[in-house]
């Protein structure tokens, strides 16, 4: 049995029982689907977009990048909106509410014009949804009306976003696309327009690999494929990204924020708690281990809590804010030199070969003995303690103050400094 603490949290004013969600997507797409999903544990589900369009899908329609022994770095998919009649979805919402009434139920819609929004809204609003999701940002649909064509025209997703939240009493949630310099301007329209949350982040446009027989991107449909949507690990950096800069800009930093991109772990699920997010919606791990991650997620996330000392969930969030600081704030007077573990460390030679190859030859290496030692010209960059395959065998180690430059630009005699 999983640990278990009280991993409550309210969002946008609707208790949920745990902040692991469902994403919007193929693994909570129809009633049985979501009921397995509902009694593995998970505290609610942003079901699969549905909207007026049916969608009509491609086969094969999925890709992955791997990297040695990892199976899935990033995975690509392009999928659509459901491709259920819009009357099933809506009946399966119905009976999902009526069966797990304490469950989370978001809807999440996509139209392609103000009355499809507002009739959307209307319709999803009678199945006893808790939340309205509009999604802005799908990226491969085959309408430039719809999805992230959509999400990066802020007059669109202002508009779209008063359609929608004229049209119910919920609470509604615009779901942002990562394909912009930036999220805060499209982001800011929604909440302008009446939106109450923010989601983020959908996939990225992608092409994850080049297959060398058909001379085309993969997956290969009858030879040919087209640029879509990237998720998995290698999508975290950029939702955390997303998510901080969003909540410390002074217009967003109040929105409730639901954290995508990446999630596989408790540990992933709580660094976006801590650049702010109320809850996590999960598609790429339940696709490799199912929706029993979830257990995982609950154990390693209460674990935590009780070792930390915190009582509630809400008192993590946003936690790490204050500490990502702007470029030029960061303190820059020191270095801190690594050491190396002679009795840890295998020999690889890694840690030469990537400093000599890649940074300041900073390494010297006993060819003989095959052992690195760190010399004078270490500039505290850590690229050796990154590439080592051995855990704790580098690790930060002196601290030393940097001398003070006192000599400007144009005091410098470049034919004498540098001859």
């Amino acid at each position: 049995m999983a640990h278990k603490a009280d991993l409550s949290i309210d969002y946008l004013g609707v208790k949920c029982e745990n902040p692991f969600f469902l994403s919007s997507s193929p693994v909570g797409s129809c009633y049985d689907m979501v009921k397995k999903a509902y009694e593995a544990g998970w505290g609610g589900v942003f079901f699969k977009t549905v909207g007026i369009f049916i969608a009509d899908e491609c086969s094969p329609r999925f890709d992955n990048n791997a990297k040695e022994a990892t199976p899935w770095i990033g995975f690509k998919n392009m999928e659509q909106i459901s491709d259920k009649p819009l009357e099933d979805n809506l009946q399966a919402m119905y009976r999902l509410k009526r069966d797990y009434p304490d469950k989370i139920m978001v809807a999440s819609i996509m139209g392609s014009n103000d009355e499809e929004w507002t009739e959307l809204a209307k319709l999803v609003t009678q199945t006893g949804a808790d939340l309205i999701e509009c999604n802005f940002s799908c990226p491969q649909m085959t309408s430039h009306a719809m999805g992230s064509d959509v999400g990066q025209s802020p007059d669109l997703v202002r508009q779209y976003s008063k359609a929608v939240s004229s049209a119910t009493d919920l609470p509604v949630i615009a779901k942002m696309t990562p394909n912009l310099g930036n999220m805060e301007e499209p982001a800011i329209a929604a909440i302008e327009g009446g939106a109450a949350g923010i989601s983020a982040i959908n996939t990225i446009k992608s092409i994850t690999n080049i297959d060398l027989e058909f001379k085309t991107a993969m997956p290969v449909v009858n030879g040919k494929s087209s640029i879509s949507g990237y998720s998995g690990a290698a999508a975290k950096p950029i939702g955390l990204r997303f998510i901080a800069q969003m909540k410390q800009h002074p217009l967003l930093k109040n929105v409730q924020m639901s954290g995508i991109g990446g999630i596989e772990t408790w540990r992933d699920a709580l660094e976006y708690i801590l650049v702010g997010s109320h809850n996590v919606q999960v598609t790429t791990a339940v696709m490799q281990y199912g929706y029993r991650i979830v257990f995982d997620m609950i154990s390693g996330l209460s674990y935590y809590m009780e070792e930390e000392g915190f009582d509630k969930v809400e008192d993590m969030v946003g936690l790490a804010l204050p500490n990502i600081i702007p470029a030029e704030e960061l303190q820059r007077n020191f270095k801190i030199i690594v050491d190396i573990d002679h009795d840890l460390c295998i020999g690889c030679g890694r840690c030469y070969i990537s400093c000599f190859d890649a940074a300041h030859q900073a390494i010297n290496w006993d060819f003989e003995n095959r052992r690195p030692t760190v010399n004078d010209e270490c500039v505290g960059c850590h690229l050796c303690l990154n590439v080592c395959p051995v855990l704790n065998c580098i690790t930060p180690g002196k601290i030393l103050w940097k001398e003070d430059w006192k000599i400007t630009p144009d005091e410098i005699n470049f034919k004498t400094r540098y001859e």
